[in-house]
């Protein structure tokens, strides 16, 4: 933990994964963005357009690509194409 002048420690953004709901800092997650051209893996977390979070775990991933949990959270439907983006970014884990 960074601590700032003055002795208090440096504010660290929380988020939390859409499908197993656990709460942890903004850059232990992957952000997720729906755009018009389908989804978007979004590693650095900036890009424009509605953006949802799935931490690390492979399982998390495999439950998004399968499920509602993301779809519902990003207010789309998830086509195939999405689905597959979705399966080939999750990590090795």
């Amino acid at each position: 933990m960074t601590v700032r002048k003055g002795g208090r420690p440096r504010h660290r953004p929380q988020r939390s994964c859409v499908v197993c709901r656990r709460k942890m800092d903004k850059r232990c997650l992957t952000r997720i963005v729906s755009r018009a051209q389908g989804l978007l893996i979004d590693p650095g977390g900036k890009a424009e357009g509605r953006g949802a979070y799935l931490c690390r775990q492979s399982a998390c991933w495999e439950s998004a690509a399968r499920g509602t949990a993301l779809a519902r959270s990003l207010s789309v439907k998830l086509g195939e194409a999405d689905r597959q983006r979705l399966w080939q970014g999750r990590p090795e884990t």
